[in-house]
C-alpha cells in the first residue's frame, strides 16, 4: 500500500507541481486549498506526511501545525513546512512549533523528494 501525502498549499501552480513529482515519487497524493480544509484533512485521513504552506487563507501554517501539535489523534503526524516565508527566524518558529523538516520556496525538486522519503522512512 502507498503512503499518503497531504498537500495543504493555496497556490494553484505549487500544487500541480508538487502533486506531479509525489505521484511520480510512488506516494497517494491529496490535496487541501487552505489551512481550514487541511486541518480537517489531516484529522479525517490520517495521511502519512503532510506539506504545509505556511502563508494560506483561513488558517495559515502555523496555526495548523499548532493544532496538529496539540491534538493527540494526530499529533505524531510529520509535517514539512514548505513555504516563501525564507528568514531564519521563520524556519526557528516552525520547527520550534514542530515542524519535521523546513524548505523555502524556491526549492529543489530533487531536494523535496528526498525530504519525503527521509520523513516517510
Amino acid at each position: 500500500m502507498s503512503q499518503r501525502v497531504l498537500i495543504v498549499d493555496d497556490e494553484p501552480s505549487i500544487v500541480i507541481s508538487l502533486e506531479f513529482l509525489l505521484k511520480r515519487a510512488g506516494y497517494d497524493v491529496a490535496v487541501a486549498r487552505d489551512g481550514e480544509a487541511g486541518l480537517a484533512a489531516i484529522r479525517d485521513s490520517r495521511p502519512d506526511l503532510v506539506v504545509l504552506d505556511v502563508m494560506m487563507p483561513k488558517l495559515d501554517g502555523f496555526g495548523v501545525l499548532e493544532a496538529v501539535r496539540a491534538d493527540p489523534a494526530v499529533q505524531a503526524t510529520p509535517i514539512l513546512l514548505l513555504t516563501a516565508k525564507g528568514r531564519e527566524a521563520d524556519r526557528k518558529k516552525g520547527l520550534g512549533l514542530g515542524a519535521d523538516a523546513y524548505l523555502a520556496k524556491p526549492f529543489s525538486t530533487h531536494e523535496l523528494v528526498a525530504k519525503v522519503q527521509d520523513l516517510l522512512g
